[in-house]
């Protein structure tokens, strides 16, 4: 059956009612001069907070993990408290998270006095076994990503400094550096001097089939699914209740009409001040993120690249001025620049095969939460207990001394409403035998 062709305009259905008019006004201002402003999406705001406690253990255990032994004594790992942005103390921590760690006691120094220890548990070793299982069956799929970023860079050549810094945006392991890229020297080599820190991953050999962006690939699927041909473009999509300006409506209805521009042609005739241009870094950020674990990267990060892939200077307005496809958060006080598509309300949609890694780390933390939370009904329950079986003592009498004072009581005058408390400072009990 012969397929389909339809426009662009047919294509994004999402935009018919946004895009009336017929005008082409591309070149009338320079892009720079182009303001949207920026709106808070809630819904992808809380995508990022559920994370926060998530992020934390990460952070808790990997500082472990880099000690000699793996063990750290608990107050070195309580002075770092700040470094690790963990607001709470370690004890706290360590109850609130109890399939972490285990706590023993051991000397520093030989003569010194028994201090308590932190070691990774049994369930935690358990789960670094998995992450490396994980890590090991999607390793084609890591190699196909160092090789993206390298064949989307200008030189083909990035530093091997920043891709560790990047390294957990894109699930790459603490060892790929050292392990992995040696194991495919077809496909890249490391250059320099590792040493001093000036080293680079420079790309070998071009592979056609990683030459293929995610927006390319779904432009191929198209006519399988629906037996229509559509032109590579972004999917754009507005949230709910957020309109664009007369001005900034015609300029993306046009802007979205140019020809899609891959991450991976050579654009160095382009002005870096031209609609295409524009269009090619967009791809170049959706590509990006789309290579990502949770299709999001803080901008700082993403700003470390600026030279290696041509970004302007003001480089992060594009992510305000293209609403429709990402989303500025500032969440945690540091902008992060999110791919609008792959989520649906605040639940990732579009899931990359290594954030099973991220699955399974979760299921260890509920463990240990559903072990606490358990621990506490029956502490509870055992109050209750004990305090029934004071209220059945036979032929007792209290007295009680009421006094102004501003702190609650426990246990048998526990008042239960939390937000009232007793004001009691002495109580006598008269047994009559």
């Amino acid at each position: 059956m012969p397929l389909k062709t339809r426009t662009i305009s047919s294509s994004l259905h999402d935009l018919t009612s946004i895009f009336t008019s017929p005008h082409h006004n591309l070149q009338t201002k320079p892009i720079s001069s182009l303001k949207v402003a920026w709106r808070k999406d809630r819904k992808l705001d809380k995508a990022i907070e559920n994370d926060k406690r998530y992020k934390i253990c990460a952070r808790v255990v990997k500082e472990v993990l880099n000690e000699p032994g793996q063990v750290i004594p608990l107050r070195y790992l309580e002075k770092r408290r700040e470094r690790l942005r963990l607001n709470i103390r370690v004890r706290t921590f360590l109850n609130q998270n109890p399939s972490l760690f285990d706590v023993y006691y051991d000397r520093i120094k030989p003569k010194s006095q028994s201090v308590k220890f932190l070691r990774v548990s049994d369930r935690l070793k358990q789960f670094l076994e998995e992450e490396r299982r994980i890590v090991k069956d999607n390793e084609p799929l890591i190699v196909s990503k160092l090789c993206k970023l390298l064949m989307m860079s200008k030189d083909k050549v990035l530093s091997a400094e920043k891709l560790v810094n990047v390294k957990r945006e894109f699930g790459f392991p603490n060892d790929f550096l050292v392990n992995l890229v040696p194991r495919y020297s077809k496909y890249f080599r490391l250059i320099g001097c590792p040493d001093e820190g000036n080293a680079f991953l420079e790309l070998v050999s071009w592979n056609p089939e990683f030459a293929k962006s995610v927006i390319e690939r779904r432009a191929e699927e198209e006519p399988k699914l629906t037996g229509i041909q559509v032109r590579p473009n972004f999917h754009y999509k507005l949230p709910t209740g957020y309109f664009l300006k007369k001005e900034m409506r015609e300029w993306v209805r046009d802007w979205l009409e140019l020809d899609y521009i891959s991450p991976y042609e050579d654009v160095s005739h382009l002005d870096q001040a031209s609609p295409e241009m524009e269009k090619r870094s967009v791809g170049v950020f959706h590509e990006l993120l789309s290579l990502s674990l949770l299709k999001r990267v803080p901008v700082p990060l993403l700003g470390k690249f600026g030279e290696e892939y041509r970004f302007s200077n003001a480089f992060s307005n594009v992510f305000t001025r293209h609403s429709g496809i990402f989303y500025i958060s500032l969440k945690g006080g540091i902008k992060t620049a999110v791919l609008r598509e792959a989520y649906e309300d605040d639940q990732l949609v579009d899931r990359d095969p290594l954030l099973e890694i991220k699955d399974k780390f979760g299921e260890l933390l509920a463990e240990g939460w559903r072990e606490r939370d358990e621990q506490l009904k029956l502490q509870r329950e055992e109050t209750d207990e004990d305090d029934m079986e004071m209220v059945a003592v036979p032929n007792v009498k209290l007295s009680v001394i009421f006094r102004e004072a501003s702190w609650p009581c426990s246990g048998l005058f526990a008042y239960k409403k939390p937000a009232l408390y007793w004001r009691t400072l002495n109580i006598r009990y008269s047994f009559e035998v």
